[in-house]
């Protein structure tokens, strides 16, 4: 039916729509009575706005490009289109804050708020990371120069220093663990350069990971925020900081209603640290870890899909000393329950180098306790990090094999070229695999399985013949261990 015979059809209808509509009101004003409203909404916003738009403040430094080409830079990397009237603006608004630039700088623009009358000022990684010359701008039109007092590449989050003896406006954290979703919030900020730019919307949603780093845990808000808007604080209705915003989702570049925010009392730890060293510390266990899925869970005869499944060891490092191995899957930490992938990165990276923890570990279908002394985070090149791998290749000829859905080949100088697998590796290459259900994981091209079930395999018979064991049919799922572009990591399939 197309929309406009739906519309036709309507009239016909009219009279037990009318009916049902009454009956609906009458169960809505029954339901009302008995809904414990806990934050109303808010007759204006202009008052909370009138309170802390003065201690928001436009963020601009310099990027140099070694090129002898720059790009000005807003948060997300699109132009407008040429010609356009915000395109003019912006240009205005760059020469305006830059009149010296050289044409081979550009300005990159963002926002930031004034946590204390000291002069202490919170932004965005991103848009201090690559500038010089960094200039704070306050709603009154006061303009001083900046210092970076230090900054957090994996959480995005900078703090600056203004050299003034004025007094300064400011405006304090709240706890973001109390803000419940569907609670009010208000944004402000400098989209597109419009400074003390305010929205409102409500908290979407908690613990949103975006794959931006290895502790993600983002506020998701529907106040519109745009390029400019990063750094900028998001308010709950008592004017205290619970988010720092930081992105948007969006397929143009443009609001679209999903921005995300590091929750207040996740950056608070961050800033603290900045203030105090310049840097941030953390806690590391020296392990690649892959979430576990509800086919891995079966697999390897968990009840639950949880905790964090290691898929890589250090050598040397801390996790190797207190013996924890490849294929464990880590179910509590320090006395904290691991419940998923994500949780881990971060109650570690909270863990002071040198202390002692106790981990929970599943292995070989039983629980056991591992004592591990956490040691300093090494820097990210050195170290092996928690990440999904999502990658893949094509194929030549092979064998396939019914049960696991794919089309398999002994490993031979020309995959290991084809497919960039190391000398010395052994195991099955996976040339082409079905997905039997594109929401989960599976065998994709150029995978290498080495195990199944913990059985080492290297011809394609003897990869269906593990799987006939009777445990993995009782299971109804078999494990599997595959380097998947280098990386090792674990695979659940379900058996039919």
């Amino acid at each position: 039916m197309t929309d406009l015979q739906a519309v036709r059809s309507t009239p016909r209808r009219l009279a037990s729509a009318r009916r049902a509509v009454t009956g609906a009101a009458l169960a809505l004003a029954f339901t009302w009575t008995t809904v414990s409203v806990s934050a109303p909404m808010p007759e204006s916003f202009s008052g909370l706005a009138e309170k802390v738009i003065p201690a928001v403040v436009m963020v601009t430094s310099t990027i140099r490009s070694e090129s002898g080409r720059a790009q000005d830079s807003a948060d997300m990397p699109f132009n407008f289109p040429k010609g356009s009237p915000f395109d003019e603006m912006f240009r205005q608004f760059r020469e305006r804050q830059r009149p010296d630039r050289s044409p081979a700088e550009g300005v990159s623009l963002g926002s930031g708020f004034i946590i204390d009358p000291a002069g202490y000022v919170v932004t965005s990684n991103h848009v201090v990371a690559e500038g010089r010359d960094i200039l704070i701008k306050l709603s009154d039109q006061r303009e001083y120069r900046a210092t970076l007092v230090g900054a957090d590449e994996q959480t995005d989050l900078a703090l600056l220093k203004l050299e003034t003896k004025d007094k300064l406006p400011y405006v304090e954290f709240g706890d973001s663990d109390q803000l419940k979703v569907g609670d009010w919030v208000m944004a402000v900020g400098n989209p597109f350069g419009l400074g003390g730019t305010v929205t409102v919307g409500v908290l979407s949603a908690r613990g949103r990971d975006i794959r931006s780093g290895p502790y993600d845990d983002f506020l998701q808000i529907d106040a519109s925020i745009n390029q400019g808007n990063s750094g900028g604080p998001t308010f709950n209705t008592q004017g205290k900081v619970i988010g720092v915003n930081t992105a948007i989702a969006s397929p143009s570049g443009g609001n679209v209603g999903i921005g995300f925010a590091i929750p207040s009392n996740q950056a608070k730890q961050i800033l603290a640290a900045l203030r105090q060293n310049g840097h941030v510390e953390r806690g590391w266990l020296g392990v690649s870890i892959q979430s576990v899925s509800p086919e891995i869970a079966r697999a390897m005869g968990l009840d639950k899909a949880n905790g964090a499944l290691v898929a890589q060891v250090v050598p040397g490092g801390p996790a190797a000393k207190a013996d924890i191995k490849v294929g464990d899957i880590i179910t509590g930490f320090a006395g904290e329950t691991v419940k998923d992938v994500r949780d881990l990165p971060r109650i570690v990276a909270s863990t002071a180098a040198g202390t002692a923890a106790n981990v929970e570990l599943w292995r070989d279908g039983g629980r056991r306790t591992a004592s591990v002394h956490i040691a300093k985070q090494p820097a990210p090149d050195k170290q092996a990090s928690a990440q999904r791998s999502d990658r893949g290749n094509d194929e030549p000829e092979g064998q396939s094999s019914k049960r696991l859905g794919a089309k398999l080949a002994t490993v031979t100088p020309e995959l290991r070229r084809q497919f960039g697998i190391k000398d010395g590796l052994a195991g099955v290459v996976v040339l082409s695999a079905e997905q039997i259900d594109p929401r989960r994981e599976h065998l994709r091209p150029g995978d290498l399985v080495q195990k199944v079930d913990g059985t080492a395999v290297s011809t394609p018979a003897e990869v269906d013949k593990a799987m006939e064991g009777s445990g993995a049919r009782s299971r109804g799922a078999v494990l599997l261990q595959i380097v998947r572009k280098g990386q090792t990591t674990f695979v659940g399939v379900p058996l039919a």
